[in-house]
Order: C-alpha cells, then structure tokens, then sequence
C-alpha cells in the first residue's frame, strides 16, 4: 500500500523545492513552468494560483533561501542603528555588517546559503529574460537602508557618490559569494584562501572600506588635470 496523502509535502511545497532545484540546475531563462510542475506533480495553474507567475516563484525560492527577517541584514542594521542612538556608524562597522550577513548565506553547514549563492551566480553571471526583477523585498529593502545610513555617516558625498560606491561594494559581494571565478585569476596565481568565503571577505573589507572613505568630485580617467 503506497503512502497516504498526508504523508507528502504540500503541493506549494513540492512547487518550491521544484522550482529551486531546476533553477539551480538550468538557470531561471531555461527553465519553463511547465518542467517545474512536472517535476512536482502539479498542475500549471497552481503555479499562478500560488505564485501569481513564474518571477513571483522565483522571488518564493530566494525568500525561502534567505529565511527569516530575524537573520536579515535589515535586522543587523536595526540593531546597530538603536545602539547608536543616533549617531553615524562607521563605514567599517557598516562594511562588517553587510559582509558578516553575506557570510552567514555561503556557509556550507547551510543549505538555503548554498541555494542562495548558486542563485545568486545564475542571476549575475548567466543572465537571461526576466532575471532583473527577481530579488526579494527584504535584499532590495536591505540595500537602501544601508544607503541611508552610509549617506547619515559620509555627508561629505553626494547620494550618486554613495550610490555607485554601493553599486560596486554590493556587486564585488554577489561575486565573490557566487564563487564563479570567471577570470580564472584564482587558479593563474594559485591565490591563498580561493573558495574560503571567510578569508575572501576579510580580504575584502579593507578595501571596501577605502573605497567608501576615498575623496569625492574625482575627475573622470582620461579628464584629470595634468
């Protein structure tokens, strides 16, 4: 006598952990609802019933893969924000915090951190159709607060300046949490700590942090005065 019912996943359930493995596999571009529901035994229609579309079932995955906003980056930032009462943050502690919550989705004791960091190497570095708009409220969230309180702390920079200097912190993190080294520049040099996201992110603070301290108004290459 085959399993009861009760036995299995619920249907929403199944959908997900579906749609992480194949988009993991495949990539979000290349993979369709319809191998999705197959995979989980249901039909398409629940897909949008419970989903409203396939990017909003991708914003599920990486929802899951994140957890609970008592772990998030927002959280962190919270605490910070009523320890200062107030007062500017460091620009170091501000890079300690982002980097510190980046390390806690690439740890390998961590399941939804290696679903995270895999997606997050699909969504950077093999982009497709409809990949643009699939990070979740709490990551788009998370980045603007941190905006907010790197503008609070350098009010010397205009908001385009703490903008791109987030742009790059932010994209040089994605990177290195994807561990997609698509320069081979690890395995040229044969690099100390290549795929130890710890030593990667402590080599990195440092110059994050002189990157967000560097003077404002530099002139363009090329255009600087002579």
């Amino acid at each position: 006598m085959g399993r009861s019912d009760s036995s299995l996943p619920d249907v929403k359930t199944r959908i997900l952990d579906a749609a992480e493995r194949l988009f993991m596999e495949n990539g979000y571009a290349a993979t369709s609802v319809r191998m999705i529901t197959g995979a989980a035994g249901a039909p398409v229609a629940l897909v949008n019933y419970h989903f409203g579309s396939k990017q909003g079932l991708m914003e599920a995955v990486y929802e899951r893969a994140l957890g609970s906003r008592s772990g998030s980056r927002v959280s962190y930032l919270d605490k910070l924000e009523a320890e200062a009462a107030g007062a500017p943050i460091p620009v170091d502690v501000l890079v300690d915090a982002f980097l510190s919550s980046a390390l806690r989705l690439t740890r390998k004791d961590s399941i939804p951190g290696e679903v995270f960091k895999q997606l997050i190497g699909r969504a950077f570095y093999e982009p497709g159709p409809g990949t643009e708009a699939f990070f979740p409220a709490e990551y788009k969230e998370a980045v603007d607060r941190y905006r907010q309180a790197f503008m609070r702390t350098l009010p010397q920079l205009s908001q385009d300046d703490v903008v791109w200097r987030m742009y790059f912190f932010v994209g040089i993190v994605a990177y290195a949490m994807a561990g997609k080294d698509v320069m081979r520049m690890t395995e040229t040099y044969a690099l100390a700590d290549a795929g130890e996201p710890e030593a990667i992110m402590a080599r990195l603070r440092p110059f994050i942090v002189a990157g967000f301290q560097a003077p404002a108004g530099v002139p363009p290459i090329g255009l600087a005065s002579t």
